[in-house]
């Protein structure tokens, strides 16, 4: 089985202990944290892949440190990996649960490319006039591209909708263009 089916089945299993304690949000955020402690602290990553510690030590030692911090299902969840040699799809687990509750709750997220940087007032206007057209919650992720000259590329998973300034230049020029030869 490929790693990301494996992760996708982890975050399944995470979502029903989350949906369980009836904190989606916190349990990701915690899930998360671990996540982002596995890929940046060398130290614990060396610890989690380290051969010579059993899983039973590394059970030990996650219990101890996450006893006062995490639910103890979530705790257990971890040690599961650990037992299972799991432990590093930790931030493949922790990208696919929000991706399972962004599922749930009807949320996407677009990547949005703006001419010059937005305000917050224009970040939440993209994502109602976003979320207005395309019939769900939309999460607008911006990126500055000076190129366009102004308007907004939207990337919401493989489809694109170009209102650029320099696309609408750009179909402007075909159609005299195309409009002079006929």
């Amino acid at each position: 089985m490929r790693d990301s089916t494996i992760a996708r089945n982890y975050a399944e299993a995470l979502l029903a202990l989350a949906r369980k304690a009836n904190d989606l949000a916190g349990w990701g955020t915690m899930i998360g944290d671990v996540a982002l402690a596995v890929e940046n602290d060398e130290r614990l990553r060396n610890f989690l892949q380290a051969p010579q510690v059993s899983a039973t030590q590394k059970n030990a030692v996650l219990a101890k440190a996450f006893q006062d911090r995490m639910p103890r299902l979530l705790v257990r969840f971890i040690q599961a990996l650990v037992t299972n040699r799991r432990q590093m799809l930790l931030p493949e687990i922790a990208d696919q649960y929000r991706s399972l509750v962004d599922e749930v709750e009807g949320r996407i997220h677009a990547q949005v490319t703006v001419a010059r940087p937005a305000s917050e007032e224009e970040r939440s206007a993209i994502g109602r006039a976003l979320s207005r057209t395309i019939g769900k919650q939309v999460v607008p992720h911006l990126t500055v591209n000076p190129d366009i000259l102004g308007g907004v590329v939207v990337r919401v998973g493989d489809q694109v909708m170009d209102g650029s300034v320099r696309k609408r230049l750009s179909t402007l020029r075909s159609r005299m263009v195309h409009g002079a030869r006929g």
